[in-house]
């Protein structure tokens, strides 16, 4: 049996950017996405502790050390520039070998959203 189980998080990391006219996703800044091992084009849930909307998306990469945060397309409607949110990754995987994982969590400085 496989389950689904949480792989990877961003705890609370302030939108810098949002983008409407742009083919949809969330950038990252790459060295939060290294430290939460996510990858380009990985799905990931994003929860907004500002407005309590959670919905999905996908990675694009933004410049290392450079703090970004972008929500793309349709996501840039569910939240504006300062709102606070949490960036989620799940994987399955074995039931057994789930009992053993442990995920991946960060907590970068929310002022500037670099690693702590």
């Amino acid at each position: 049996m496989y389950i689904e189980i949480l792989k990877s998080k961003i705890h609370k990391v302030t939108v810098t950017e949002t983008n409407l006219h742009y083919a949809g996703s969330i950038t990252i800044d790459e060295e939060l996405m290294i430290a939460a091992t996510l990858i380009e084009n990985e799905k990931v849930q994003i929860v907004n502790l500002n407005n309590g909307e959670r919905f999905d998306t996908y990675i694009i990469k933004g410049d290392a050390g450079s703090g970004v945060i972008c929500l793309n397309g349709p996501a840039a409607r569910k939240a504006v520039v300062g709102d606070i949110i949490i960036i989620i990754s799940y994987a399955a995987m074995d039931f057994e070998e789930a009992k053993s994982f442990k995920p991946f969590l960060i907590y970068p400085d929310t002022a500037t959203n670099k690693l702590i």
